[in-house]
């Protein structure tokens, strides 16, 4: 069985989780590199390591010993959703500060359906948990992704779609994901490059990833 080790990044790991954002946003997503939405893919320290009530998880394969290649990644800031361009109720819903916004779910189409996304984000749940500022989880998704609406709506509840929308907005749908990571059900469909912008950990993947306890990668206090 295939190992992986998951970690909080460091600076020694911030090449390889650029390049698996970076392939992602050209390669799932086909938009390439906009400044205006992927400045944190540039400047991850500056946006995830920096801030010490933010994170950025990698997943590294192979890597009992930490050395292995990134083939993951998923981060947490303490951004809410911005309006524009996101709609004014959701914004409002998720103000900064008490948010933690999901961002930077990718997993390598060659690493996917192995647990990693399910795993990252369990992480990261107990993460915002274990900082005790955050009220609430949110993140947004682009549906037309493979796998990632179903993913996203494994974990969480819709709050907004704007493909309901009568010019159907942007076309991204909005989650709320439950604060208390004990909430994540285990089953899972595929892992997806999830452009999203604990207790235990879940049955039948304790043995595949090896759990990081959230006190082995305390919160860092500081759209």
């Amino acid at each position: 069985m295939r190992h992986y080790c998951i970690r909080p990044a460091g600076p020694e790991d911030l090449d390889g989780a650029r390049a698996v954002m970076l392939d992602t946003v050209y390669r799932d997503f086909g938009s390439g590199y906009v400044p205006r939405w992927h400045g944190d893919i540039i400047d991850p320290h500056a946006a995830y390591l920096a801030p010490r009530r933010h994170t950025l998880l990698v997943a590294l394969d192979g890597g009992n010993g930490g050395n292995g290649e990134v083939v993951a990644t998923a981060a947490l800031d303490s951004r809410g959703p911005a309006h524009p361009p996101n709609p004014r109720h959701v914004a409002e819903r998720y103000p900064g500060g008490t948010t933690a916004q999901l961002r930077r779910v990718y997993v390598r189409r060659e690493h996917r359906r192995r647990g990693l996304a399910r795993r990252l984000v369990a992480e990261l749940l107990a993460f915002a948990a274990a900082d005790g500022g955050y009220r609430s989880v949110y993140l947004h998704t682009d549906p037309a992704v493979e796998g990632a609406e179903a993913f996203w709506r494994s974990l969480g509840t819709v709050v907004h779609d704007e493909r309901r929308e009568t010019d159907g907005g942007q076309g991204i749908v909005h989650f709320d994901v439950a604060l208390d990571p004990r909430a994540a059900t285990p089953a899972t469909p595929a892992d997806a490059p999830v452009g999203a912008s604990s207790g235990l950990p879940p049955q039948g993947l304790r043995t595949a990833v090896p759990f990081l306890h959230p006190f082995l990668h305390p919160p860092r206090t500081d759209r």
